[in-house]
């Protein structure tokens, strides 16, 4: 990978914010778990730090700063990172302006799509820290621009019980799924992510049980929708956009169609 470009002096983040950047960061934490594991297939040697919930690569061996929504900020300005990656969903603003207020630059980056998630990952990668784009980023981008297949299939994705949460069209989840063509049948537009009653829902052809953020399995989940197909799924494949997009279109079409 190349690293000699030009580096644009204080880039703009997703939000616009501008980050005072003299050079690429050559010491990064990352508060995002999909981030993590981009930062580490991509620039591992840049990467000191990472939250808790960061899971991936499995043998990530880097400084732990707590939660995602509960960063060790203390911790993080030990590390005297020259960047600190986050996004506006899964991180809290108040850690970010406190870390911004501590002289520590941070990268919010904001994915609702699938072409959000390709875009912000590329630029966050060639722009901001001057590396080539991965391999993995072009075959994510190459596998996902195939067109969905045929017939369009109902689709329930529950992410919680008691109650029960189910993802909404509206998400970055929805947006793969209307990619592999499927209908998310719990919608409200209030609601990202609706509750809904498994007795109550909607007429569907499979129901989709991921193992995060709770944990459905065999014994607990598909009990709840005795007539109709349930699969249990990778959250990851359906929630992640780093190099798990590379592979991931191709399990849940397994997974879905099969």
């Amino acid at each position: 990978m190349s690293e000699g470009r030009k580096h644009a002096f204080g880039p703009r983040d997703d939000l616009g914010t501008a980050v005072e950047l003299p050079a690429p960061p050559r010491r990064i934490v990352s508060l995002v778990p999909s981030l993590t594991e981009a930062l580490a297939a991509t620039v591992p040697e840049r990467l000191v730090g990472a939250t808790d919930w960061c899971t991936h690569p499995a043998d990530l061996d880097v400084a732990r700063v707590r939660g995602t929504k509960n960063p060790d900020r203390a911790a993080i300005a030990a590390l005297a990172p020259d960047l600190v990656v986050a996004n506006q969903e899964e991180n809290r603003k108040l850690d970010v302006e406190r870390l911004r207020a501590a002289g520590i630059p941070v990268w919010v980056t904001v994915i609702q799509t699938l072409d959000e998630a390709l875009a912000s990952m590329r630029r966050l990668l060639t722009e901001v820290l001057a590396v080539d784009e991965p391999g993995w980023l072009t075959t994510a981008a190459d596998e996902w621009a195939r067109p969905a297949p045929a017939p369009e299939l109902r689709v329930l994705v529950p992410i919680w019980r008691d109650p029960w949460m189910a993802v909404g069209p509206r998400t970055f989840t929805g947006d793969l799924l209307r990619r592999l063509g499927l209908r998310t049948v719990v919608d409200d537009p209030e609601q990202r992510y609706p509750r809904f009653e498994p007795a109550e829902r909607p007429d569907v052809d499979v129901v989709l049980l991921p193992d995060e953020p709770y944990v459905f399995t065999a014994d607990d989940g598909p009990e709840a929708f005795p007539d109709v197909r349930s699969v249990l799924v990778s959250g990851r494949d359906l929630t992640w956009y780093g190099p798990s997009l590379a592979t991931a279109r191709s399990r849940l079409l397994d997974a879905t169609r099969g």
